[in-house]
């Protein structure tokens, strides 16, 4: 059985484990960790599949809510499915997590149910007050595979909704933010047709997310992520921005790369940074 998100330790303590070599990209590591370590002290390793973007996007999101996001309390949210299914019928072809027997022809109502999940986790999560009980709910809801990956399907057909809208947008001649050209500049997703058949259906499964989608992923969830991203050490784009002008009410979390593919996260702001 793997932990989802292993417990916490001390970043500097795994950075010198992980990164023991003299080598140019060790070093840089280390200056990395050590530029994170100014502002976290503890680091959580998360599981290492395809879904590592949502959950430790998803995680940090959780842990830190106070209340029920304005998109998640619409009455039309849970209705999404069959809504989008009545104008776009290529939705159908929606790559589900395999259950055995599933008959087609339910892909609505699966979906209805994950998104109705997503809304009760994380309205139960944000109403507690402790922050140590908080924690414990949110370990407690990643050790359960079955609504975990439950989540992450729920969290894959929004990106897939805010695609649909800003295509559409873009089309209808209003302004969209730029990385919703770039993806759809791409071979792979010049539709969101295209894009579900070619990289939402296989995230999880033979894929992770790519940069582009990391936007899409936040303005899906309508949180600001910024990612340490150790590689960059030293260049502008160490600390990004998902997306990088974010709305000023947007809540922010914060994720740790070593090379855009594998995402861990830091925990407990050191008191300095806090005050």
């Amino acid at each position: 059985y793997k932990l989802s998100v292993s417990p916490e330790m001390d970043i500097m303590e795994y950075c010198r484990k992980e990164w023991r070599g003299n080598t140019p990209t060790a070093k840089r590591m280390r200056k990395g960790y050590e530029a994170v370590a100014q502002k976290f002290a503890s680091i959580r390793r998360i599981r290492g599949d395809n879904y590592c973007a949502f959950r430790a996007t998803l995680f940090q999101a959780l842990s830190q809510a106070t209340q029920l996001p304005r998109w998640l309390q619409s009455e039309d949210f849970t209705m999404l499915p069959e809504t989008l299914l009545s104008k776009y019928d290529w939705i159908k072809q929606w790559q589900l997590r395999q259950k055995p027997g599933r008959r087609m022809g339910e892909i609505s109502d699966e979906i209805k149910e994950y998104l109705i999940l997503l809304r009760k986790k994380w309205k139960n999560i944000s109403e507690i007050k402790g922050p140590l009980e908080k924690q414990e709910a949110c370990d407690k809801l990643f050790k359960n595979e079955e609504e975990e990956y439950s989540l992450y399907e729920a969290l894959k057909f929004l990106m897939l909704n805010t695609a649909i809208e800003l295509y559409n947008a873009d089309k209808s001649g209003r302004r969209v933010p730029v990385f919703s050209w770039l993806l759809f500049a791409r071979d792979t997703s010049s539709n969101p047709c295209q894009l579900m058949h070619n990289h939402l259906n296989h995230i999880g499964h033979s894929g992770g997310l790519e940069q582009v989608e990391m936007f899409l992923l936040a303005y899906a969830l309508q949180y600001t992520i910024q990612v340490y991203r150790l590689y960059k050490y030293s260049t502008d784009e160490f600390i990004t921005l998902y997306p990088n002008d974010p709305q000023e009410d947007w809540p922010v979390v914060t994720l740790i790369t070593e090379d855009d593919r594998h995402y861990n996260i830091p925990v407990r702001m050191c008191q300095e940074t806090m005050l």
